[in-house]
């Protein structure tokens, strides 16, 4: 007898449809699947016969074979136990095959019966939704995410028997409602920070305000300085200053956490924008993203977050290298024998090092033990390309004693807290909107664009000329000295770019030259 019951296997972020077709004919007991499965696939013939046993079923005494179209679509993970075992119990007559019709469902069974989440459900339940099935069977644990998908019923099961139960029985309309928000969906994501307050920097006025024209036009921001600066503190302090994601932000973020297996069970909608912070000791597949399965790197996970990268220097140059493209386009291909996948990638990069090895280079207290050779070597790792793609480059200093004193024989002035920027910067990014076509901020914008939005005075049209000539700028980095001067008078409230908002984005570029100003 056949049967045949729906599935879906992640192929990048997306789902795609696969029928589990069950054929049971006379021969020697055994179960059999062919379709390009992998090795967690192939193990689900133990762990059926396991399920239907100890659930109080009759796992098939003859030949069954299994297959999963199409067949030449790679299939992976346990999320085929669930469709297999419900196939297998409609070819061996326990099951109505009437009960499978457009019922989709994924799910790794135990060898109890019982139903273990698995990832990628919010994928397969807009894949379920886009493809018109009657309802979506899921583990208990998957329930509430694929719940976030409008107008596809979902019927969660916490084991074996209760997939029965709702199949025989279905619930009228949606057996589960979207999680409620609390504060377990106000939580950073799972592998993120939570922000600090600016309020916690003392001094450093010229990274602060590096910091703000970062979080207003999105732009790339590179911190050098001696160690204890305060460089990790004020780029932890850059998600707090960030508007809030979008709804559709928010369902797509959810789903990338979800491909990559790092959502909480039971977890509503994410609504923290991401900091990922990796090790400089991290490899290619681990930043850019990759491996044997291509599953998203920190690069993605970052996506419409912060990517923190601490020890710049420290990274390996072929690691680092990879960021080229991405940065700019704002998503990352994957190529590889079988298959090219897309994963976004609109980060906004926060990189810090220190100024060479020892890190005390230009400090006036503390001599620097580093030879000539050795920073070249150090900032060597640093390709020139990728620094061009750093809109504000700032040299941090070590701050005082007076300024780090919390005021015992006088009170200090509170620094302004993240609340306050965060207003200033939400009026500033209403006008970037608001002006920008497709509502881009300024660090997206391409060169018409920027040609149609730069408006720049006569005065600062002669300092850019200027600027660019002396300098030696190429074309990429003329164009960002733009973007952020539009941001700065964005800040300023000023329709037009004077020369005023250009010399200060000049005063971020520090770097353009890596052996020069060390």
């Amino acid at each position: 007898m056949l049967a045949r019951c729906s599935g879906a296997a992640l192929v990048g972020l997306e789902a795609v449809e696969v029928a589990v077709e069950v054929d049971i004919a006379p021969g020697l007991p055994g179960l059999q699947i062919v379709g390009l499965a992998d090795a967690a696939v192939q193990e689900s013939r133990e762990r059926v016969r396991a399920a239907l046993r100890n659930s109080g079923l009759r796992p098939p005494l003859t030949r069954v074979v299994v297959s999963l179209a199409p067949a030449d679509l790679r299939k992976q993970g346990p999320a085929f136990d669930l469709p297999i075992a419900l196939a297998v119990l409609a070819a061996s007559g326990q099951l109505n095959p009437a009960l499978l019709e457009g019922i989709w469902c994924a799910g790794e069974l135990g060898l109890g019966g019982a139903l273990r989440p698995v990832r990628g459900a919010l994928s397969l339940a807009l894949a379920a939704q886009r493809h018109g099935a009657r309802a979506l069977l899921l583990p208990a644990a998957n329930g509430a995410e694929a719940a976030l998908v409008e107008g596809l019923p979902v019927w969660p099961a916490a084991r074996l028997q209760e997939a029965l139960a709702l199949l025989g029985r279905p619930p009228r309309g949606s057996a589960l409602q979207p999680a409620a928000g609390g504060a377990e969906e106000d939580s950073p994501p799972a592998g993120s920070e939570g922000s600090r307050d600016l309020a916690e920097v003392q001094g450093q006025a010229h990274g602060r305000r590096a910091l703000e024209i970062a979080a207003t036009g999105q732009h790339h921001l590179l911190l050098v300085g001696p160690p204890g600066s305060g460089k990790t503190l004020l780029a932890r302090c850059l998600p707090g200053l960030l508007p809030p994601l979008l709804p559709q932000e928010q369902l797509e973020l959810t789903q990338l956490y979800s491909v990559a297996g790092l959502l909480p069970p039971a977890h509503g909608l994410i609504r923290q924008r991401p900091f990922r912070s990796p090790h400089h000791s991290c490899s290619a597949a681990a930043l850019a993203g990759g491996g044997s399965s291509l599953r998203p790197g920190e690069l993605t996970l970052a996506h419409r977050g912060v990517l923190f990268l601490d020890e710049l220097a420290e990274f390996r140059r072929d690691v680092l290298n990879q960021l080229r493209q991405p940065l700019e386009q704002g998503e990352l291909w994957l190529s590889r024998a079988r298959q090219r996948l897309r994963f976004p990638c609109a980060v906004t990069l926060v990189a810090a090092t220190n100024p060479c090895p020892c890190g005390w280079a230009g400090d006036p207290d503390h001599p620097c033990r580093c030879g000539t050779a050795q920073r070249l070597r150090y900032w060597g790792r640093l390709a020139g390309p990728l620094l061009d793609r750093i809109d504000l480059q700032v040299v941090m200093r070590r701050p005082s004693a007076s300024q780090l004193r919390p005021g015992l024989d006088r009170p200090t002035p509170a620094a302004e807290s993240s609340g306050a920027v965060a207003q200033r910067i939400a009026a500033a990014r209403e006008r970037m909107l608001q002006r920008n076509p497709g509502g881009l901020a300024n660090g997206a914008l391409s060169s018409h664009q920027l040609g149609q939005c730069g408006r720049l005075n006569a005065a600062a049209l002669n300092l850019w000329q200027g600027a660019v000539e002396q300098r030696c700028l190429s074309a990429r980095a003329a164009e960002r000295l733009l973007r952020v001067a539009r941001t700065i008078a964005d800040l300023d409230d000023r329709a037009d770019v004077e020369a005023s908002a250009l010399a200060e984005a000049l005063s971020y570029r520090s770097f353009d030259q890596p052996d020069q100003g060390l």
